[in-house]
């Protein structure tokens, strides 16, 4: 059965509220700026349309990759066959402050998750503000920035199985570990509950800026996928590159960042095969100068 077949049957079988479209360009959809189309792509407007999705899917043994905002992503020239699901319909990117809860969606962006908790006198999500990303994907990476990680302010988690049912775990119960959660490699995330710590709106919004700062003046202000690698336990993946003298080390329109070696960015004309061949050729050269072999934190999917 083509792409084409399969998109039909689930416009009929969701509601009209959801989005169902062929070769839809994932380039513009990361924030890296590369790669292919997805053969079906599904903006579900509801749970419900979701698991509809999920269930059509497993049926007829499509595969499905659930893209956030598209950070920490690199996706492959040829693109991703089968479904891409999408969770930034606003069903899915509500955020609500229950006294020191903030109850939010999947698709919340974590900026805007941080700027909820400032305004509700909330500390502790500071560090959620400067990571490009929404919830879902935060959740899958357990994303991290300045020295804090998601999980470290998760409460509870909630799911969708690949059979379509929903499950509600405690977050000591997702086994969240370095820039993974096991449990959701095989699952969407739908939300999750964090908690922030009662303080004063200014002095939250004076941290808030203060990282900004930080974080403006020591990383690239380029198309990137943000970190490219883990950092490994001897020192930071971003000193390995630059004693290995290969900031600014370019194929095409790749490169990597004079600002700071642990980012590739792209000039606007990179293509996917670039940023590859970049990773390949700096982690080569970290391994014979340092005998270190840098891991991609960036996840790489497609074709």
């Amino acid at each position: 059965m083509s792409g084409q077949t399969h998109s039909a049957e689930l416009r009929v079988q969701l509601s009209e509220a959801s989005r169902v479209a062929e070769n839809e360009l994932l380039a513009k959809r990361t924030t890296l700026g590369v790669g292919g189309a997805a053969e079906i792509f599904v903006e579900p407007a509801s749970e419900a349309d979701l698991a509809l999705a999920i269930n059509y899917c497993a049926a007829n043994k499509l595969p499905v990759f659930a893209l956030g905002r598209g950070s920490n992503l690199l996706i492959r020239d040829g693109g991703i066959r089968g479904v891409v699901v999408s969770l930034q319909n606003e069903f899915f990117s509500r955020i609500e402050v229950r006294g020191t809860e903030l109850h939010c969606g999947a698709g919340a962006r974590l900026k805007h998750v941080a700027n909820a908790a400032r305004d509700a006198g909330l500390a502790g999500l500071e560090f959620l503000e400067g990571i490009p990303g929404c919830i879902g994907g935060a959740l899958r990476m357990n994303a991290g920035a300045m020295g804090a990680m998601t999980f470290e302010a998760v409460q509870r988690v909630r799911f969708m199985n690949r059979d379509g049912q929903i499950e509600e775990r405690p977050a000591a119960e997702m086994a969240a570990v370095y820039r993974s959660c096991p449990v959701l490699r095989d699952a969407i995330a739908l939300g999750a509950v964090l908690r922030g710590q009662p303080a004063e709106p200014n002095a939250v919004r004076e941290r808030m800026e203060e990282f900004r700062k930080r974080r403006t003046s020591t990383q690239p202000h380029n198309r990137s996928a943000g970190c490219m690698f883990k950092n490994p336990a001897e020192k930071p993946a971003g000193q390995l590159v630059d004693e290995c003298g290969l900031k600014g080390h370019r194929v095409g329109g790749a490169s990597v960042s004079e600002v700071h070696g642990n980012f590739i960015i792209n000039d606007g004309h990179a293509t996917a095969s670039e940023v590859i061949a970049l990773i390949t050729e700096v982690r080569a050269q970290v391994l014979e100068s340092t005998g270190i072999e840098l891991q991609t934190e960036v996840q790489i999917i497609g074709e």
